[in-house]
Protein backbone atom coordinates (compact mmCIF):
# COMPACT_ATOMS: atom_id res chain seq x y z
CA UNK A 1 0.00 0.00 0.00
CA UNK A 2 1.39 3.58 -1.28
CA UNK A 3 1.62 6.38 1.59
CA UNK A 4 -1.67 7.67 2.88
CA UNK A 5 -3.02 10.15 0.65
CA UNK A 6 -4.79 13.22 2.61
CA UNK A 7 -7.85 14.40 1.38
CA UNK A 8 -10.08 17.72 2.93
CA UNK A 9 -13.58 17.98 3.03
CA UNK A 10 -15.12 21.83 4.62
CA UNK A 11 -18.27 22.11 5.23
CA UNK A 12 -18.60 18.09 6.60
CA UNK A 13 -21.67 17.95 8.69
CA UNK A 14 -23.73 19.60 5.20
CA UNK A 15 -25.81 17.68 3.20
CA UNK A 16 -23.17 16.89 0.11
CA UNK A 17 -19.95 16.21 2.43
CA UNK A 18 -22.06 13.56 3.93
CA UNK A 19 -22.97 12.09 0.43
CA UNK A 20 -19.24 12.50 -0.28
CA UNK A 21 -17.44 11.28 3.05
CA UNK A 22 -18.56 7.85 2.69
CA UNK A 23 -17.64 7.10 -1.04
CA UNK A 24 -14.36 8.84 -0.41
CA UNK A 25 -13.65 6.31 2.64
CA UNK A 26 -14.71 3.47 0.56
CA UNK A 27 -11.67 3.95 -1.82
CA UNK A 28 -13.92 5.61 -4.85
CA UNK A 29 -11.45 8.09 -5.35
CA UNK A 30 -7.73 6.88 -5.48
CA UNK A 31 -8.88 2.60 -5.96
CA UNK A 32 -9.31 -0.51 -3.28
CA UNK A 33 -5.26 -0.72 -2.52
CA UNK A 34 -4.79 3.45 -1.41
CA UNK A 35 -4.92 4.03 1.94
CA UNK A 36 -6.32 7.48 2.87
CA UNK A 37 -6.59 10.36 6.02
CA UNK A 38 -9.71 12.28 6.17
CA UNK A 39 -9.32 15.96 7.59
CA UNK A 40 -12.93 17.25 7.90
CA UNK A 41 -13.78 21.36 8.58
CA UNK A 42 -16.36 22.25 10.05
CA UNK A 43 -17.82 25.47 11.56
CA UNK A 44 -17.05 25.69 15.41
CA UNK A 45 -21.11 25.74 15.70
CA UNK A 46 -21.44 22.28 13.85
CA UNK A 47 -18.92 20.60 15.44
CA UNK A 48 -21.21 18.33 17.34
CA UNK A 49 -22.66 17.05 13.96
CA UNK A 50 -19.28 15.86 12.24
CA UNK A 51 -18.40 14.33 15.53
CA UNK A 52 -21.82 12.46 14.57
CA UNK A 53 -20.65 11.85 11.50
CA UNK A 54 -16.74 11.01 12.20
CA UNK A 55 -18.93 8.75 14.52
CA UNK A 56 -20.48 6.85 11.97
CA UNK A 57 -17.48 6.85 9.70
CA UNK A 58 -15.67 4.68 12.61
CA UNK A 59 -18.65 2.39 12.56
CA UNK A 60 -18.59 1.55 8.78
CA UNK A 61 -15.11 -0.25 9.33
CA UNK A 62 -13.60 0.80 5.79
CA UNK A 63 -10.17 -0.79 5.39
CA UNK A 64 -8.73 2.14 3.57
CA UNK A 65 -9.89 4.86 6.18
CA UNK A 66 -6.82 5.03 8.23
CA UNK A 67 -7.34 8.41 9.59
CA UNK A 68 -10.07 10.70 10.45
CA UNK A 69 -9.25 14.32 11.96
CA UNK A 70 -12.07 16.89 12.54
CA UNK A 71 -11.74 20.36 13.37
CA UNK A 72 -12.95 24.27 12.86
CA UNK A 73 -9.53 25.76 12.35
CA UNK A 74 -8.32 25.62 8.47
CA UNK A 75 -4.64 25.55 9.21
CA UNK A 76 -4.90 22.36 11.75
CA UNK A 77 -7.44 20.54 9.03
CA UNK A 78 -5.40 21.38 6.22
CA UNK A 79 -1.93 20.49 7.06
CA UNK A 80 -0.33 18.09 4.70
CA UNK A 81 -3.51 17.43 2.42
CA UNK A 82 -3.12 16.33 -1.03
CA UNK A 83 -6.61 16.69 -2.27
CA UNK A 84 -9.08 19.19 -1.07
CA UNK A 85 -12.66 19.84 -1.05
CA UNK A 86 -14.17 23.12 -0.78
CA UNK A 87 -17.53 22.45 -0.65
CA UNK A 88 -19.07 24.68 2.96
CA UNK A 89 -20.15 27.79 1.66
CA UNK A 90 -22.75 30.21 2.97
CA UNK A 91 -26.11 29.66 1.31
CA UNK A 92 -28.02 32.92 0.24
CA UNK A 93 -30.44 34.06 2.58
CA UNK A 94 -34.08 35.61 1.78
CA UNK A 95 -33.48 39.11 0.93
CA UNK A 96 -29.57 38.59 0.66
CA UNK A 97 -28.22 40.92 -2.43
CA UNK A 98 -25.33 39.06 -4.37
CA UNK A 99 -22.87 41.00 -3.59
CA UNK A 100 -23.67 40.17 0.16
CA UNK A 101 -23.25 36.72 -0.56
CA UNK A 102 -19.93 37.16 -2.56
CA UNK A 103 -18.49 39.21 -0.11
CA UNK A 104 -19.90 36.80 2.75
CA UNK A 105 -18.18 33.49 0.92
CA UNK A 106 -15.41 35.86 0.67
CA UNK A 107 -14.12 36.13 4.18
CA UNK A 108 -14.59 32.12 3.70
CA UNK A 109 -12.56 31.28 0.88
CA UNK A 110 -9.86 33.95 2.05
CA UNK A 111 -9.39 32.28 5.13
CA UNK A 112 -9.12 28.61 3.36
CA UNK A 113 -6.75 29.88 0.07
CA UNK A 114 -4.39 31.23 3.06
CA UNK A 115 -4.62 28.18 5.62
CA UNK A 116 -4.17 25.58 2.32
CA UNK A 117 -1.04 28.38 1.08
CA UNK A 118 0.23 27.84 4.41
CA UNK A 119 0.21 23.92 5.59
CA UNK A 120 -1.16 22.12 2.58
CA UNK A 121 1.23 19.54 0.11
CA UNK A 122 2.63 22.00 -2.51
CA UNK A 123 1.32 19.59 -4.88
CA UNK A 124 -2.41 20.55 -3.56
CA UNK A 125 -5.54 19.92 -5.90
CA UNK A 126 -8.60 22.14 -4.88
CA UNK A 127 -11.60 21.60 -6.27
CA UNK A 128 -14.39 24.31 -5.22
CA UNK A 129 -17.86 23.10 -4.82
CA UNK A 130 -19.12 25.83 -2.40
CA UNK A 131 -20.91 28.59 -4.65
CA UNK A 132 -20.74 30.40 -6.41
CA UNK A 133 -18.15 28.24 -7.00
CA UNK A 134 -15.81 30.26 -9.75
CA UNK A 135 -15.58 33.72 -7.81
CA UNK A 136 -14.62 31.72 -4.55
CA UNK A 137 -12.14 29.67 -6.03
CA UNK A 138 -10.55 33.04 -7.33
CA UNK A 139 -10.69 34.27 -4.02
CA UNK A 140 -8.95 30.88 -2.23
CA UNK A 141 -6.02 30.97 -5.32
CA UNK A 142 -5.69 34.38 -4.69
CA UNK A 143 -4.68 34.30 -0.84
CA UNK A 144 -2.40 31.10 -2.16
CA UNK A 145 0.36 32.62 -3.04
CA UNK A 146 2.64 29.83 -3.07
CA UNK A 147 0.60 27.39 -3.88
CA UNK A 148 -0.10 27.40 -8.53
CA UNK A 149 -3.28 28.86 -9.06
CA UNK A 150 -3.48 25.97 -11.53
CA UNK A 151 -4.00 24.05 -8.88
CA UNK A 152 -7.37 25.34 -8.06
CA UNK A 153 -10.27 24.67 -9.99
CA UNK A 154 -14.37 25.04 -9.83
CA UNK A 155 -16.79 22.39 -10.03
CA UNK A 156 -19.24 22.64 -13.63
CA UNK A 157 -19.26 18.70 -13.61
CA UNK A 158 -22.53 18.48 -11.95
CA UNK A 159 -23.80 20.84 -15.10
CA UNK A 160 -22.69 18.65 -16.97
CA UNK A 161 -23.87 15.62 -15.87
CA UNK A 162 -27.38 17.41 -16.34
CA UNK A 163 -26.68 18.35 -19.65
CA UNK A 164 -25.88 14.57 -20.61
CA UNK A 165 -28.71 13.33 -19.26
CA UNK A 166 -31.75 15.47 -20.86
CA UNK A 167 -29.72 14.82 -24.13
CA UNK A 168 -29.32 10.85 -23.68
CA UNK A 169 -33.02 10.87 -22.63
CA UNK A 170 -34.08 12.67 -25.46
CA UNK A 171 -32.13 10.88 -28.39
CA UNK A 172 -32.65 7.09 -27.04
CA UNK A 173 -29.61 6.69 -25.80
CA UNK A 174 -26.86 5.33 -23.03
CA UNK A 175 -25.97 8.67 -20.97
CA UNK A 176 -21.87 7.51 -21.61
CA UNK A 177 -22.14 8.05 -25.51
CA UNK A 178 -22.90 11.38 -25.23
CA UNK A 179 -19.56 12.59 -26.09
CA UNK A 180 -17.84 16.40 -26.00
CA UNK A 181 -20.31 18.07 -23.71
CA UNK A 182 -18.96 21.43 -22.38
CA UNK A 183 -20.20 23.26 -19.76
CA UNK A 184 -18.41 27.50 -20.65
CA UNK A 185 -18.02 29.91 -18.41
CA UNK A 186 -19.85 30.45 -14.94
CA UNK A 187 -21.57 28.11 -12.49
CA UNK A 188 -24.90 30.01 -12.58
CA UNK A 189 -27.79 30.79 -14.91
CA UNK A 190 -25.62 32.31 -17.48
CA UNK A 191 -23.90 29.28 -17.83
CA UNK A 192 -23.33 27.92 -21.26
CA UNK A 193 -24.02 24.19 -22.46
CA UNK A 194 -22.22 23.56 -25.65
CA UNK A 195 -24.52 21.18 -27.18
CA UNK A 196 -22.69 23.04 -30.80
CA UNK A 197 -19.58 20.58 -30.39
CA UNK A 198 -21.66 17.85 -28.72
CA UNK A 199 -21.49 14.18 -29.93
CA UNK A 200 -23.35 10.84 -29.52
CA UNK A 201 -21.29 8.39 -32.00
CA UNK A 202 -19.94 10.47 -34.10
CA UNK A 203 -22.90 12.75 -35.18
CA UNK A 204 -23.71 16.27 -33.75
CA UNK A 205 -26.37 16.05 -30.87
CA UNK A 206 -28.18 19.13 -33.39
CA UNK A 207 -28.33 16.73 -36.32
CA UNK A 208 -30.16 13.91 -34.09
CA UNK A 209 -31.80 16.38 -31.25
CA UNK A 210 -32.94 19.46 -33.28
CA UNK A 211 -31.56 22.92 -32.67
CA UNK A 212 -34.69 24.55 -31.33
CA UNK A 213 -35.06 22.07 -28.87
CA UNK A 214 -31.09 22.33 -28.06
CA UNK A 215 -31.93 26.28 -27.54
CA UNK A 216 -35.29 26.45 -26.28
CA UNK A 217 -35.75 23.09 -23.76
CA UNK A 218 -31.80 21.80 -23.25
CA UNK A 219 -30.58 25.19 -22.46
CA UNK A 220 -32.70 26.42 -19.87
CA UNK A 221 -33.75 22.66 -18.73
CA UNK A 222 -29.77 22.81 -17.38
CA UNK A 223 -29.38 25.93 -16.30
CA UNK A 224 -32.44 26.30 -14.28
CA UNK A 225 -31.98 22.27 -13.15
CA UNK A 226 -30.80 23.54 -9.90
CA UNK A 227 -33.82 25.43 -8.73
CA UNK A 228 -35.83 22.80 -9.86
CA UNK A 229 -34.18 20.31 -7.47
CA UNK A 230 -34.86 23.05 -4.12
CA UNK A 231 -38.67 23.19 -5.35
CA UNK A 232 -39.01 19.61 -4.98
CA UNK A 233 -37.48 18.46 -2.86
CA UNK A 234 -37.00 21.86 -0.34
CA UNK A 235 -33.45 21.31 -0.82
CA UNK A 236 -30.55 21.92 -2.91
CA UNK A 237 -28.99 19.32 -4.66
CA UNK A 238 -26.58 16.99 -2.17
CA UNK A 239 -25.75 13.24 -3.82
CA UNK A 240 -25.56 14.66 -7.45
CA UNK A 241 -23.26 17.41 -6.50
CA UNK A 242 -21.20 14.82 -4.26
CA UNK A 243 -21.22 12.71 -7.60
CA UNK A 244 -19.98 15.01 -10.08
CA UNK A 245 -17.22 16.36 -6.90
CA UNK A 246 -15.64 13.07 -7.05
CA UNK A 247 -16.33 12.32 -10.75
CA UNK A 248 -14.37 15.50 -12.00
CA UNK A 249 -11.44 14.94 -8.96
CA UNK A 250 -10.96 11.48 -10.35
CA UNK A 251 -10.85 13.34 -13.69
CA UNK A 252 -8.11 16.03 -12.53
CA UNK A 253 -5.96 13.30 -10.94
CA UNK A 254 -5.72 10.69 -13.86
CA UNK A 255 -4.60 10.75 -17.41
CA UNK A 256 -8.13 11.72 -19.84
CA UNK A 257 -8.54 9.03 -22.01
CA UNK A 258 -8.13 9.54 -25.65
CA UNK A 259 -10.94 11.94 -27.36
CA UNK A 260 -12.50 12.77 -24.02
CA UNK A 261 -13.08 15.60 -22.57
CA UNK A 262 -14.73 17.44 -19.23
CA UNK A 263 -15.86 20.40 -17.88
CA UNK A 264 -14.33 22.47 -15.18
CA UNK A 265 -13.67 25.70 -13.66
CA UNK A 266 -10.10 26.61 -14.21
CA UNK A 267 -8.22 29.44 -13.91
CA UNK A 268 -7.95 31.45 -17.47
CA UNK A 269 -4.22 32.90 -17.76
CA UNK A 270 -3.40 30.54 -20.68
CA UNK A 271 -6.71 30.18 -22.14
CA UNK A 272 -6.70 30.36 -26.02
CA UNK A 273 -10.42 31.80 -26.78
CA UNK A 274 -9.98 35.40 -25.64
CA UNK A 275 -11.32 34.99 -22.19
CA UNK A 276 -10.06 37.48 -19.81
CA UNK A 277 -7.43 36.18 -17.79
CA UNK A 278 -7.72 37.01 -14.41
CA UNK A 279 -10.95 34.58 -14.04
CA UNK A 280 -12.11 31.23 -13.33
CA UNK A 281 -13.90 30.07 -15.98
CA UNK A 282 -15.34 27.04 -16.95
CA UNK A 283 -13.97 25.14 -20.21
CA UNK A 284 -13.75 21.90 -21.89
CA UNK A 285 -10.44 20.12 -19.92
CA UNK A 286 -8.21 17.13 -20.38
CA UNK A 287 -5.94 16.02 -17.49
CA UNK A 288 -2.22 14.59 -17.41
CA UNK A 289 -3.17 13.50 -13.97
CA UNK A 290 -1.81 14.98 -10.99
CA UNK A 291 -3.83 18.06 -11.32
CA UNK A 292 -2.11 19.21 -14.53
CA UNK A 293 -5.02 19.97 -16.67
CA UNK A 294 -4.95 21.65 -20.61
CA UNK A 295 -7.68 23.55 -21.99
CA UNK A 296 -9.28 21.63 -25.09
CA UNK A 297 -7.71 24.17 -28.51
CA UNK A 298 -10.03 24.62 -31.03
CA UNK A 299 -13.46 24.05 -30.34
CA UNK A 300 -15.62 26.29 -33.21
CA UNK A 301 -18.13 28.69 -31.51
CA UNK A 302 -20.94 29.50 -33.19
CA UNK A 303 -22.64 33.12 -33.25
CA UNK A 304 -25.04 31.55 -30.82
CA UNK A 305 -21.87 30.36 -28.32
CA UNK A 306 -20.16 33.62 -29.04
CA UNK A 307 -23.02 35.68 -27.90
CA UNK A 308 -23.94 33.45 -24.78
CA UNK A 309 -20.04 33.10 -23.50
CA UNK A 310 -19.93 36.90 -23.71
CA UNK A 311 -22.62 37.41 -21.36
CA UNK A 312 -21.52 34.62 -18.87
CA UNK A 313 -17.75 36.24 -18.98
CA UNK A 314 -19.19 39.33 -18.34
CA UNK A 315 -20.91 38.09 -15.35
CA UNK A 316 -17.71 36.83 -13.61
CA UNK A 317 -16.10 39.95 -14.45
CA UNK A 318 -18.88 41.33 -12.48
CA UNK A 319 -18.81 39.49 -9.55
CA UNK A 320 -14.95 39.01 -9.26
CA UNK A 321 -15.23 43.40 -8.92
CA UNK A 322 -17.62 43.18 -6.32
CA UNK A 323 -15.21 41.36 -4.36
CA UNK A 324 -11.91 43.11 -5.16
CA UNK A 325 -11.65 43.80 -1.63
Amino acid sequence: MDKIKRIAVTGGAGQIAYSLLFRLAQGELFGDKQGIALHILETAEAIQALEGVAMELADCAFPLLKEVHIGSDPETIFRDVDVAFLVGARPRGPGMERKELLQANGHIFAEQGAALNKVASRKVVVLVVGNPCNTNCLIALRHAPDLSPFSFFAMTRLDENRARAHIAEKTGVQVQEVRHMTIWGNHSGTQVPDFVNARIKGKGVVELAGRTWCEEVLVPAVQERGAKVIKARGRSSAASAAHAALSVMRDLLFPTPEDVWFSCGVYAAHNVYGIEKDLVFSFPCRSKGDGRVEIVRNVPWDAWLKEKIAITEKELIEERELIME
